[in-house]
């Protein structure tokens, strides 16, 4: 399986939060199973961090990939993507993250409910 960790996930995960569930920490943790974030996560991250709202004083792109996650950039045919979805979901880090795991065949973990009504597959994160 391949997934694509939310920005929360992210955090639960490098933070070993009890928040994250059992299903999804033994998806994340599966070496059969490609993890991936997104480079529109660690930009949402980034900006809390800047902004002083997430106190996180770790390089969040060094970090997720020394737990053997992939970066996923985004393209130009991401964003386009965007465009074409429903607005169920007005969160524009949310909504790239939709365009991504629909376009590149990603199951997105997640605990945004709200996400649950596009059509790609979600794993809940809790």
């Amino acid at each position: 399986m391949r997934l694509l960790i939310d920005s929360h996930v992210l955090l639960w995960w490098l933070d070993g939060a009890d928040r994250l569930g059992a299903t999804a920490r033994a998806a994340i943790g599966d070496g059969d199973n490609e993890a991936v974030v997104s480079a529109a996560t660690l930009w949402e991250l980034s900006i809390k961090q800047a902004a002083g709202k997430l106190d996180v004083d770790v390089d969040l792109r060094e970090h997720s990939a020394e737990q053997g996650f992939r970066e996923l950039p985004v393209s130009g045919r991401h964003a386009v993507a965007v465009r074409g979805l429903p607005r169920h979901h007005r969160d524009p880090f949310g909504r790239m993250l939709i365009a991504q795991a629909g376009l590149e065949g990603l199951t997105l973990v997640t605990a945004d409910r709200a996400l649950a009504v596009y059509d790609v597959p979600i794993l809940p994160a809790s």
